[in-house]
């Protein structure tokens, strides 16, 4: 059996998080292999809605189970809130496992996090200044604590170590966050942690695998950002790709299946770094408004645009995306004309390659839709897609050369038609 991959294609906020949801009746285990919680994976059923940070998508079908990954950063605190909130509303859930190689995030790299950003100034990225970067920092100096380190007798003393070489660091900068406090809700936090089962996931994985066990590998963030295909400097700080779910899970390459790549009818992006199609107007405004575009972490406005196919093109192509799923469509209801830029004019020469260059001069080169003009938030069929949206969707079809089968027409996760 295959594993199959779900993750964003644009910028993040995708609707991620809904779409496992409705796909998770599918599979026996949703793993997500990357990121931390600066991701807020949103969904809604029953009138309710419920923003995911670190947890898996799939956490509110009791019959799956879900695995934190070794490629995920966990901040224990951010963890227990979220584990308390799920208790709430599901009562004492067990069908959660967690990669003992996952890493921890400290109150120090929250506070490095704040430090790096404000040294920036004019030049800060939008980090959501959860010390998410300052973690996988870590990891990679071979300096970060693991999950597996909370069974250790001397995990206190590992911990004391690497914060007294944080507090070194800090010392070069200026920061109000306050370690202390924070730091007693760290502590408080680990046995959020110790209540699941600990494990070393590849071994899980591949047991799953060779059990053929139908699994779900569920990506954070978006293409756009992943730290070596994104828009340099401003991405996150991992691998948001496909490639990013053999090494954040512990599969080979040759076990991936399906590639669900997920994209808005629009584009949106939070924080800063180059965005060719946003709009500054109040088309802009009105794409904010309607669809709500407010980080589920942060609260902050989402800049908006028109979708951009070059861009688009790009991430299918990096992820290998073999089924293509369209969130946000309704959001596009009560416009006349719809756009979609083909292709780019960079420093004065027109290309259909991706640049995420900062300071390239992009401007982007649009094609006129029809809009729909009509509420497509009650559908339940997709045959029901009114002529004009399938036109859209056909159009976005051909030029990237792979199918879309889902479409999402609203937040619930009854709003979701699906081709075939």
């Amino acid at each position: 059996m295959k594993v199959d991959v779900l993750l964003g294609l644009q910028w993040g906020d995708e609707g991620k998080g809904k779409i496992v949801d409705v796909l998770t009746q599918r599979y026996d285990v949703v793993a997500r292999f990357q990121g931390g919680p600066n991701a807020g994976h949103s969904l809604e059923f029953n009138q309710i809605k419920h923003v995911l940070h670190t947890i898996p998508s799939g956490i509110f079908h009791k019959d799956c189970l879900n695995i934190i990954g070794n490629g995920v950063v966990i901040d224990p605190v951010i963890f227990k809130k979220e584990i308390e909130n799920i208790d709430a509303i599901c009562g004492h859930i067990e069908n959660l496992i967690i990669s003992k190689k996952a890493h921890l995030i400290t109150p120090t790299h929250r506070a490095l996090d704040a430090a790096y950003e404000k040294s920036k100034g004019d030049s800060k990225i939008g980090s959501t200044l959860k010390g998410i970067g300052p973690t996988y920092t870590d990891k990679i100096s071979r300096n970060g604590l693991r999950v597996g380190d909370i069974l250790d007798h001397n995990f206190k003393e590992k911990y004391q170590a690497l914060k007294l070489k944080h507090l070194n660091i800090l010392k070069n900068y200026s920061h109000d966050f306050d370690i202390e406090t924070y730091e007693l809700d760290f502590f408080k936090a680990l046995d959020s942690i110790r209540r699941f089962k600990l494990i070393d996931s590849e071994f899980e994985m591949n047991d799953y695998i060779n059990q053929n066990r139908k699994i779900l590998a569920e990506g954070a963030q978006g293409t756009l950002l992943d730290i070596d295909f994104g828009s340099y400097p401003f991405v996150t700080s991992s691998n948001t790709v496909t490639a990013g779910a053999c090494i954040g899970l512990g599969i080979a390459p040759s076990k991936i299946g399906e590639v669900y790549g997920i994209f808005k009818a629009y584009c949106t992006r939070v924080g800063s770094g180059p965005f060719p199609t946003e709009l500054f107007d109040h088309t802009g405004e009105e794409l904010r408004r309607i669809g709500h575009e407010f980080g589920a972490t942060t609260g902050r406005p989402r800049r908006c645009g028109w979708m951009d196919l070059v861009a688009l093109k790009y991430a299918v192509m990096i992820n290998g995306v073999t089924q293509l799923i369209m969130t946000k469509s309704d959001v596009l209801d009560s416009f006349e004309t719809i756009k979609i830029a083909t292709k780019y004019k960079v420093n004065g020469e027109l290309t259909d390659r991706y640049n995420s260059v900062y300071d390239a001069q992009i401007e982007p080169i649009y094609q006129d839709f029809s809009g729909w003009k009509t509420d497509i938030s009650k559908l339940s069929k997709w045959e029901e897609l009114p002529t004009e949206l399938t036109q859209y969707i056909q159009f976005i079809e051909k030029e990237v050369g792979v199918p879309i089968t889902i479409v999402s027409v609203g937040p619930d996760r009854e709003a979701t038609l699906l081709k075939n």
